[in-house]
């Protein structure tokens, strides 16, 4: 391996693994995420380490658990005083890039990344703060099951709008670092929102897809007084006693949610045919991964928030530069273990010590089989909207344990049932496996300290921004890409001038012929 390969980081929004042809599923068109995984490494049992949006991507980027950094929910400040990837690998030396979603909150909005090519889609303040003591049914971002019963096809859409801006941004940056070999080695975060609700898709990618050929969800939807009391507190949070979701619906909703995955791999595929033309593919590493899935209807249930497969664990593929030999990997990991996994390439497998202590793992040792498959658990949580105190989930072999305060907890075998129907808390055959995962749970984790402190931080956050909305001047935390036309182009003046300038325009670049040898 090079000691200083680059790194391509791909991301898609709300995409599970169940979801891809990769993981199993029959439906789903991504040939060009087919192709990666073919000649990459697939991790089959990777997880979000919080699932919705900020928390999780604030907890990949520091390599440490949502807890440990107050990542409490979709408008929980992420400080500035934390490293993260971006600030290991400039250290590193390398040109740290980020063009896309990251969806920070606070005023820092670029956590050690030198460049951000784009603003973010969503907001950076407080406003989407949850408040627990007014229930489940309180929903600060509005979600509703409209984007399940309005879903369909689209001449535009927001999203669309977004995400063409990061694939135009990404490419061109990539251009511009195959033209000045000095920016390498460089790491580039393409980060985009699709497959994430609304169900929208254009008519092109819509079209991809037979309405004939779109599957039903595996488990039909469970009555609520079946659900467990998570789920009963989400069926209210997302509004689903307000509307009557019908089979065309949820057929639709799935449809356009293929559709989207479609669309957004179209973009993995010209991200990586520049990687090609440029000669980048040669030295740069490429990794594609997700914040979090997308229920799609499993159990009647939509969006995340959850613990169950379809929500929690997410495609994760690790291409180094001309792989050829595909493999999988069936080690439990999560999103925490990329920043170590990076840190590892950057230093050519040197020793890596990070200022705070990390729950990440690096992934390398399961990469090059020197460490054993199968001897790894991963430690999810949550506590944004929708519900009304924290969880705690433990996977570890065919085990997944999940203990929410003041709830029963839940303990499935997915080995035997992997559509998690049959619910094993409290059986006498289990109860040693029981215990032995609640206390791993409960580990450095009082559920009496996380709610006390994510209320009071409730309160404070909330109360702030009841402050802002009522100021015309409030500050506006959202990030404002800025461009140095100075030194685009062809420029006059500086130690190189313009002909560095036109030499470097081209790409291949072609050196300069002495003028001794012109005639």
């Amino acid at each position: 391996m090079s000691s200083r390969q680059n790194i391509l980081f791909i991301m898609a929004d709300q995409l599970a693994a169940p979801a891809l042809p990769c993981y199993g599923n029959t439906v789903a068109k991504t040939p060009h995420l087919n192709a990666l995984a073919a000649r990459g490494t697939v991790f089959e049992s990777a997880y979000c380490n919080f699932p919705i949006c900020a928390p999780s991507r604030a907890s990949m980027m520091t390599g440490r658990l949502p807890h440990a950094i107050e990542a409490w929910d979709n408008a929980a400040e992420f400080p500035a005083s934390l490293p993260t990837m971006a600030h290991y690998l400039r250290d590193a030396g390398y040109r740290t890039i980020l063009s896309g979603k990251m969806h920070f909150i606070g005023p820092d909005q670029l956590h050690g990344f030198d460049e951000r090519l784009t603003t973010d889609i969503y907001p950076s303040d407080f406003a989407w703060t949850p408040d627990w003591l007014q229930g489940p049914e309180y929903r600060p971002t509005g979600v509703s099951m409209r984007p399940v019963v309005e879903s369909g096809s689209c001449v535009r859409s927001l999203q669309i709008d977004y995400d063409d801006e990061v694939e135009y941004h990404s490419i061109q940056r990539l251009y511009d670092l195959a033209r000045a070999p000095e920016h390498q080695p460089f790491f580039l975060t393409a980060s985009f929102t699709h497959p994430h609700p609304p169900f929208v898709a254009s008519q092109e990618h819509w079209d991809r897809y037979s309405p004939d050929d779109i599957d039903a969800p595996r488990v039909a939807p469970i009555p609520l007084e079946a659900l467990d009391e998570h789920s009963r507190w989400l069926y209210y949070a997302h509004g689903q006693n307000l509307h009557t979701v019908t089979d065309e619906h949820v057929r639709h909703a799935r449809h356009a949610y293929y559709a989207m995955t479609s669309y957004m791999d179209d973009k993995v595929g010209r991200l990586l045919q520049v990687l090609d033309e440029t000669g980048l593919a040669n030295n740069t590493l490429v990794v594609f991964g997700v914040d979090h899935g997308e229920m799609l209807g499993e159990r009647g249930m939509w969006y995340k928030q959850t613990f169950f497969e379809w929500s929690s664990r997410v495609p994760l593929i690790i291409a180094q530069p001309n792989q050829q030999q595909p493999q999988r990997v069936t080690s439990h990991v999560s999103l925490v273990d990329l920043l170590p996994t990076f840190m590892h390439v950057a230093k050519a497998g040197a020793p890596f010590t990070p200022i705070d202590p990390i729950d990440g793992k690096n992934l390398w040792p399961l990469i090059d089989g020197t460490e054993l498959p199968n001897q790894r658990a991963v430690i999810a949580e949550y506590s944004s909207e929708g519900v009304c105190a924290a969880s705690r989930m433990v996977r570890e072999g065919d085990w997944k344990y999940i203990y929410t305060r003041g709830l029963p907890p839940m303990l499935f075998n997915l080995a035997n049932d992997p559509d998690e129907l049959h619910d094993l808390a409290g059986q006498t055959a289990y109860k040693d496996i029981e215990a032995q995962l609640k206390q791993r749970v409960l580990h450095q984790w009082d559920p009496e300290d996380i709610h006390a402190r994510i209320l009071q931080s409730q309160k404070r956050r909330r109360f702030l921004a009841q402050v802002s909305a009522g100021s015309t001047d409030s500050p506006n935390w959202a990030y404002q890409p800025f461009q140095d036309a100075t030194k685009r182009y062809i420029r006059g003046g500086g130690s190189a001038g313009p002909t560095s300038a036109k030499a470097r325009a081209r790409l291949p670049y072609v050196e300069a012929t002495p003028p001794d040898l012109q005639k």
